[in-house]
């Protein structure tokens, strides 16, 4: 009795056009769809166009690039958010060959010809571990994004108290100085909290720094700039510090002469 179709696709990835054919017939009579490819380079194009692919059988000699290679590739492509587990085929089982490929981060690997009894049997157990992974990632995506929901809330909170003391960002005088002219309409939307410490960040101080002078921990500090940088659309600290920098100050101009 064949498996139900499932939704994870399987790369076949071999030299040799006959051999992808068999593996690919094969594989989806026992429920699983397969994208085909017969080289390194069609196979991570066709890896970059569907998503669904989440394992890979490839052969590890193949000619330009082999299987170690197009596993470096893969990773690169599939990046931190996107995870797959491969299975390596070999004529030649090599102890090095298999030893390197292991290392690169094949899960297992076949002798050529193959049983594809027991092949069927290593994709499914890897399918289970490409899923388990993959619901690993999702649960991660949802703490930070609950941290991220968690941290906001925490500046709403901290902008509530400061409009109830009457010390509003636009009413201090300290503030005032500090901002040495209106503020860029890209920080207008920023709590108290976090403009706080995007004016520290154009100072030139550390997360460290910032921590020590706010009173807050250091992962605090990355997650207020993370969330600052979030907010106004810029790409890192020097372009933060250089938007809250008058054009007039020395270090607005040492930054843009350069």
């Amino acid at each position: 009795m064949n498996k139900p179709s499932t939704e994870v696709k399987v790369l076949v990835v071999d030299d040799q056009p006959l051999i992808v054919e068999q593996l690919c017939e094969f594989l989806e009579s026992q429920g699983h769809p397969c994208v085909p490819a017969h080289s390194t380079e069609q196979a991570i194009e066709r890896y970059q166009a569907d998503v669904s692919i989440g394992l890979v059988v490839c052969d590890l000699h193949m000619p330009e690039r082999d299987g170690i290679e197009l596993m470096r590739a893969l990773k690169e492509v599939a990046g931190r958010h996107r995870v797959f587990e491969a299975i390596m085929l070999t004529g030649r089982a090599e102890k090095q060959d298999v030893i390197r490929a292991l290392r690169e981060g094949f899960a297992d690997y076949y002798q050529k010809p193959m049983d594809l009894d027991a092949l069927l049997e290593g994709v499914r157990r890897q399918e289970q571990v490409l899923l388990e992974r993959r619901g690993s990632l999702e649960d991660l995506g949802s703490l930070n994004q609950r941290l991220q929901d968690l941290a906001e809330s925490i500046d709403d909170l901290y902008q509530d108290l400061e409009k109830a003391r009457g010390q509003g960002v636009h009413r201090r005088a300290s503030d005032a100085e500090e901002t040495e002219g209106d503020l860029p309409p890209a920080f207008e939307k920023l709590s108290p909290r976090q403009l706080e410490v995007a004016r520290l960040v154009s100072k030139g101080k550390t997360n460290y720094q910032i921590a020590c002078e706010l009173g807050i921990t250091e992962n605090t500090v990355k997650l207020y700039v993370s969330q600052v940088l979030r907010l106004t659309h810029m790409h890192n600290r020097t372009q933060l510090a250089l938007a809250l920098t008058p054009s007039s100050s020395p270090v607005h101009q040492r930054f843009t002469t350069h």
